[in-house]
């Protein structure tokens, strides 16, 4: 007896039974593995976000720290500074004139101050110009005041020792006398940094 072959068919593989996210690119994912993913990437932008922050923090702080670095040592630079101003100021004029040697020495210490403030300067030091502006809280401290009808009140008319700031932050304030008893100050009139010092 042959067997009729005509009709006959290969058994179809058996069907591979996939997960629900792999049974097609346009089957839907179950709810509890979507919220997980949403919930995921969110985490992700949220750690992402927070690590720019604190790459950003961390650069800022650095380029403070750089800046900012010298402050302390400059403060006590500062009074290095004073000293040498005051030495030039008890040294009268005339007295200068009538002493060669007392001129040279004069001139020595002014080469000296100078040197300073260049130093200073160069680390972003400068010198504060109160004389004649206005008192400015933020950047004056106010030691006296001064009878003065000649010039507006509220107007810096003695300097009993300079401030200075480093870069944009207030470094040591200027101790000031200002002027009352004259016309009102017009408003606008801010102290600047003194840049020719």
């Amino acid at each position: 007896m042959t067997q009729d072959h005509s009709q006959y068919t290969e058994p179809a593989p058996e069907e591979e039974v996939l997960p629900p996210a792999e049974n097609s690119a346009g089957a839907e994912l179950p709810a509890a593995v979507t919220e997980e993913l949403a919930r995921l990437k969110t985490e992700l932008l949220y750690a992402k976000a927070e690590t720019e922050n604190v790459r950003r923090r961390l650069e800022q702080q650095a380029e403070e720290r750089g800046k900012y670095a010298v402050a302390n040592f400059a403060r006590e630079m500062l009074q290095v500074a004073d000293n040498l101003h005051r030495a030039l100021e008890v040294i009268p004029a005339d007295t200068r004139a009538g002493d060669p040697q007392l001129a040279k020495l004069a001139e020595g210490v002014e080469l000296t101050e100078r040197v300073l403030q260049a130093a200073l300067e160069r680390q972003g030091i400068r010198r504060i110009g109160a004389m004649g502006s206005r008192f400015d809280p933020n950047l004056h401290q106010a030691m006296i005041e001064i009878e003065d009808p000649n010039h507006p009140t509220g107007t810096v008319v003695a300097e009993m020792q300079a401030g200075y700031t480093i870069h944009d932050r207030l470094l040591r304030e200027a101790m000031v006398g200002v002027s009352k008893g004259g016309p009102k100050a017009a408003p606008g009139g801010e102290a600047g940094v003194d840049t020719t010092a």
